[in-house]
């Protein structure tokens, strides 16, 4: 197959190392960062591009955009992986749709699109007989869209509880390990480079709420928005609070869970026994669904990290080839 990737961050370059290492059968056609782009029909170098993008800081010709590069390149699928815009879901939206209208797969690592525009995107997808897959926008190399598409076939979900931020989770675990403020954990998660210089999205539930979105729409197609979340944050949580959880054998996780016969979609400090398996540590992920066959199934891993949501977005491309042959 031949893929188009736009963005050339942390993702787009684990994605592209992994496709340059690994003879999965994908040859990368068109490559765009924010600022340039390069096309070539053949199949770009990509070792000679991952070089010229760590010395410049770009990754090809200034006068060739990411638009340039979806409709001009040839490929089969969209690798889309740009930064996430959780208010407008732009550039990326833009870009998903046009590579849509060229009957054109995608699989996508951003969650504005899915979360904001997944009736839409799905449908149009549906229309044009290609493929909308987006496997890494919830819990990085964590298979569970594959899980609830293939190995909970004929299962009804009845609820989901997770997990969902490896940030917040390394803050809650340190402060409970070590009995860290909130201030100083999250100055070690940013030491560590788990948390951004601006940690609002992580620390106040919004990530988690996205993915919570994400997850809702795609099981029941609730068509809900991240204003329907009961949203809070874990910024207010003190060492007490935890000091009182460890004396009853529990500790403190954010959970997000969705409830749809009791019309609960959540996101917030939970209080929770150690043993239960959502008492994941570090950055770990973690997610229960609550089935009526299956009965409960928890899937734990990476929820972040370049190489890991490279396996989900390589899964994904994979699935597309197997299932859909090289074109749609």
């Amino acid at each position: 197959m031949k893929a188009a990737l736009i963005g050339l961050g942390s993702v787009g370059r684990g994605i592209a190392e992994m496709i340059a290492q690994k003879n999965f059968g994908i040859t990368i056609t068109g490559i765009a960062d924010s600022k340039t782009g390069c096309i070539c029909d053949e199949g770009i170098d990509i070792p000679a591009v991952l070089e010229k993008k760590r010395r410049t800081g770009v990754c090809g010709d200034r006068a060739i955009t990411a638009t340039d590069v979806i409709e001009k390149a040839e490929y089969d699928v969209l690798i889309e992986v740009t930064p996430t815009n959780a208010l407008t879901g732009e550039p990326a939206i833009g870009y998903i749709r046009a590579a849509l209208a060229k009957n054109k797969h995608i699989v996508t690592s951003n969650k504005g699109p899915i979360a904001l525009a997944f009736r839409e995107l799905s449908a149009l997808a549906q229309k044009n007989r290609v493929a909308l897959r987006y496997e890494a926008t919830v819990g990085g190399a964590i298979p569970i869209m594959h899980t609830l598409e293939d190995g909970l076939l004929g299962n009804e979900i009845i609820a989901i509880y997770g997990v969902l931020n490896g940030t917040c989770n390394y803050i809650l675990t340190r402060m409970a390990a070590e009995g860290l403020t909130y201030e100083q954990a999250l100055m070690e998660a940013r030491e560590m480079g788990y948390a951004e210089a601006d940690p609002t999205y992580d620390v106040k539930g919004i990530d988690a709420a996205i993915k919570l979105v994400i997850l809702a729409n795609t099981i029941w197609g609730s068509g809900s928005q991240l204003t329907d979340v009961d949203l809070t944050g874990i910024d207010l949580l003190t060492p007490d609070a935890l000091r009182l959880a460890e004396e009853g054998d529990c500790t403190i996780r954010l959970i997000a869970e969705a409830i749809p016969k009791k019309k609960i979609l959540r996101v917030s400090p939970r209080l929770i026994e150690k043993s239960h398996p959502l008492v994941v540590e570090g950055t770990l992920n973690a997610l229960t669904l609550e089935t009526d066959m299956a009965k409960e199934i928890t899937l734990i891993g990476k929820g972040a990290g370049s190489i890991e949501t490279a396996s989900a977005i390589i899964g994904d491309i994979l699935y597309i080839r197997d299932h859909y042959g090289k074109r749609a």
